[in-house]
């Protein structure tokens, strides 16, 4: 079995770096080898654009989509795109660290996305959702947050975990992954945001690495998240029914 982290924080020696390498050594034991992706330390281009394609479909008006497909179908995508395709290809398992800026993923991952998940190849109009490119290979989000658990839920300061993960899964769920439920470590602070005492703290960082362990150990046995597929909509993709899921397109 293969696995494959995508470690994304500019800090390798950070704590989501730590939980990067921990999660490296606890799926090692479980007989997987495992690669790390460190998008940061490998300087991965994250903004798509005309420079990263050689043999242009058009030169009047860059377009991603158009761009992405030519290069797919004449073997000329971007090395760092086909190395990272090679990564997602090998991998049964795939798992991204992350912090939660601004609600939402560091923008090196929104990029990653953007560029590596590539339009005409790995995804078209009909290879999507449960019929989509990675269709049996399963993924979790890892992320860590500042916030304590008591100020994330609706309505709460912190808004609704599950709003700032579903984009993202989604978008990985667009792709035909399987989707299991994110890991969370709350409250990891510093740098003049603090809930507690820095004891306290330490404490709660250990526990969460004993968490994530937790988690990885029982990943066979861990239920997906049940996201809306091709039987649920008609030919516009309007649901046929009314939803029983949570933030569904």
């Amino acid at each position: 079995m293969n696995a494959l982290i995508i470690l994304c924080h500019p800090e390798r020696n950070s704590f989501n770096g730590a939980l990067a390498d921990l999660a490296k050594i606890t799926l090692e034991k479980q007989g997987y080898s495992v690669e790390i992706a460190d998008l940061y330390g490998e300087g991965f281009a994250a903004c798509e654009g005309p420079a990263h394609y050689t043999d242009r479909e058009s030169t009047k008006a860059f377009s991603a989509l158009g761009e992405q497909r030519h290069a797919y179908n004449n073997g000329s995508l971007p090395e760092d795109v086909k190395r990272h395709i090679a990564l997602l290809e090998k991998a049964d398992f795939v798992m991204f660290q992350f912090p939660i800026w601004w609600h939402s993923t560091p923008a090196i991952l929104k990029g990653w996305i953007d560029r590596v998940f590539v339009s005409g190849g790995l995804y078209t109009s009909s290879k999507r959702y449960d019929r989509g490119h990675f269709k049996g290979k399963k993924t979790m989000c890892s992320a860590t947050i500042g916030a304590p658990d008591v100020a994330l839920g609706p309505g709460c300061r912190g808004g609704e975990i599950d709003q700032l993960f579903w984009p993202t899964q989604y978008s990985l769920h667009y792709m035909g992954f399987t989707i299991l439920p994110p890991f969370l470590a709350t409250s990891v602070q510093g740098h003049g945001y603090a809930t507690d005492d820095e004891a306290t703290n330490k404490l709660r960082l250990e526990q969460h690495k004993s968490n994530l362990v937790e988690r990885l150990m029982s990943l066979n046995d861990t239920s997906p998240i049940t996201y809306p597929t091709w039987k649920d909509w008609d030919a516009l993709g309007a649901k046929l029914k009314p939803s029983k899921y949570p933030y569904s397109a």
